[in-house]
């Protein structure tokens, strides 16, 4: 298990935009009850399926708990990037945060097994291992010490390849380039099995990194492709098809504890629910965003999927060598249709 710690630091914008916040219990629900309005961080805009569906179980969570209970979003990386919020969700800063699946693997590394490349056949195939609390349980009970608590996976898109070069049809063809990565040992080592040089950054720095030559492209799904304008900048997306990763929705254990058990219950088929809206809303938001990528000018072309599936599989036999690890890839492998 590596070094356990906090990641980041708290930016002062985020700082003051908390203080300008109003407190978790200052609302007035419905009766005489104080509303308990939970704070959550998105590094996303308000028009992302994770954004919708939590603006969807915030509504039902509302009237199901007669207003005691509510989420207040704040998009955009308003409260810092994820790392940051990672840290600001530990201290009890914030309530909530969405954050990237690699990022965990900063306190537990066994969660890289889930974050493999050409792991998942499917969406569908990615939510039902990574909510199925039999298989991933005693994982995601592994970060509780660090004051983390994983309430629920959502799909985090298809990650491609995308490059201000040109194409990407082979791993040759990445040969040199420099493509930014979430950070993680992981997903730097994945890059370079996939041919390329795997530079970690946050996501609000990488349109100006890309455009100055800093980068030369990244790899992300279309729907930050074409909503963060990178289109504009690393105009040849390739589908790659390399990566599921999963974002979850954190919680300090310290909030989550503090709910009564119905509470709870309520919450957690809401969470459920809200996986299958996210799905949905995801499928029909990738559409949009390749319309409108073209239409920008963007290029969209196939790779040579089973070229880079077979690059990236020495990371597998990497990633997979505890006895946890490996009755999880033997799990997710046994799932598939």
């Amino acid at each position: 298990m590596q070094g356990r710690r906090m990641l980041g630091a708290i930016g002062a914008a985020a700082v003051m935009t908390l203080a300008l916040a109003s407190c978790s219990s200052a609302a007035e629900g419905g009766g005489d009850q104080p509303q308990t309005v939970f704070r959550v961080a998105f590094n996303q805009d308000v028009d992302h399926p994770q954004a919708e569906a939590l603006t969807e179980l915030s509504e039902a969570l509302e009237e199901r708990t007669d207003g005691a209970y509510a989420l207040e979003l704040y998009t955009d990386e308003t409260l810092g990037d994820q790392a940051a919020t990672i840290e600001q969700v530990q201290s009890g800063t914030i309530d909530f945060a969405i954050v990237a699946g690699s990022l965990l693997e900063n306190f537990e590394s066994d969660f890289s097994v889930v974050n493999l490349p050409y792991l998942y056949e499917s969406p569908e195939h990615q939510m039902s291992v990574l909510n199925d609390r039999e298989i991933v349980g005693d994982l995601y009970d592994a970060v509780l010490e660090d004051s983390i608590q994983v309430l629920t996976a959502y799909h985090g898109g298809v990650r491609n390849v995308y490059s201000g070069v040109g194409p990407v049809e082979t791993p040759a063809d990445l040969s040199g380039q420099k493509i930014r990565v979430i950070g993680s040992d992981t997903n730097v080592r994945m890059m370079e099995l996939m041919g390329g040089v795997g530079t970690p950054m946050a996501q609000g720095e990488v349109y100006t990194a890309i455009q100055s030559g800093v980068l030369d492209g990244a790899e992300n799904n279309e729907l930050i492709f074409s909503t963060l304008s990178h289109d504009e900048i690393a105009p040849y997306y390739s589908r790659t098809e390399h990566l599921m990763m999963p974002d979850y929705l954190i919680a300090s254990p310290a909030v989550w504890d503090a709910l009564d058990e119905e509470t709870k219950g309520i919450f957690e088929e809401l969470l459920a629910e809200s996986v299958d809206t996210e799905l949905e809303l995801f499928s029909a938001a990738v559409e949009e965003a390749v319309a409108a990528a073209e239409e920008a000018g963007a290029q969209f072309s196939d790779a040579d999927v089973d070229a880079f599936r077979e690059a990236v599989l020495p990371l597998h036999e990497e990633r997979v060598t505890t006895e946890r690890t490996q009755a999880i890839y033997d799990a997710i492998e046994a799932a598939r249709g």
